[in-house]
């Protein structure tokens, strides 16, 4: 962590120990452990929440639940989340962290497919977090705005966060013809800019976040 970092990390407000403790153990026990959102994200996320108060919230990729742990605590107590992951081997893991949480209850835990299971699932949300297989970012999006024949998830108002959208810089670099992580995030970022229905803007916090604002009638 270098100077500036350390800096904005001192001057927000502090980790909670249990974030802190998912984090540490995320470390040292999961594959690929910087897919965390980690302390300034997940206050960043936890801060939106409270600001737009959304009732019924969707996270697709859940990884080891510091990102919907981080919005529930934001969550008024009636609230609920739904967070879908595709990776059955972490399912246990995740549980235990949202069972030791005071905002736990708050979160829905659902494994497999976001395209399969969130529109089964017959809810409209205030508010997606998407940070699932950057290969499917169009088909969420899609999905979220019924473009697939299907009905749409959000509604005028929502609000959509894309993460990743930057992909290491990738996405104003020369692409590989194989590398359909980098061809999805961009043709993503395209649909979006170019949605009349939608207003974004990219705010280049850690890796990118897309934030997308879908415009009422």
């Amino acid at each position: 962590m270098d100077a500036l970092e350390r800096y904005v990390h001192e001057h927000s407000a502090p980790e909670e120990e249990l974030l802190h403790e998912l984090d540490r153990e995320t470390n040292l026990r999961a594959v690929a452990p910087r897919m965390l959102s980690g302390h300034i994200q997940g206050r960043m996320l936890e801060m939106i929440v409270r600001m737009i108060r959304p009732r019924r919230v969707l996270e697709i990729g859940t990884f080891t639940g510091y990102s919907a742990l981080s919005m529930a605590a934001g969550l008024d107590d009636e609230a609920r989340l739904d967070t879908i992951e595709v990776d059955d081997e972490l399912e246990e893991f995740t549980r235990s962290w949202f069972d030791r949480s005071p905002h736990g209850r708050k979160i829905r835990l659902h494994i497999g497919s976001a395209l399969d299971i969130a529109p089964r699932l017959g809810e409209v949300y205030d508010l997606v977090f998407i940070d699932g297989d950057k290969r499917e970012y169009p088909d969420y999006y899609r999905m979220l705005m019924g473009d697939n024949g299907g009905k749409a998830l959000v509604h005028g108002g929502s609000v959509m966060i894309a993460d990743n959208i930057l992909w290491s810089g990738k996405v104003v670099q020369p692409v590989a013809h194989g590398d359909r992580h980098t061809q999805a995030l961009i043709e993503f970022n395209r649909m979006v800019v170019e949605d009349p229905r939608v207003e974004n803007v990219i705010v280049p916090l850690r890796d990118g976040l897309n934030l997308i604002r879908v415009k009422s009638n």
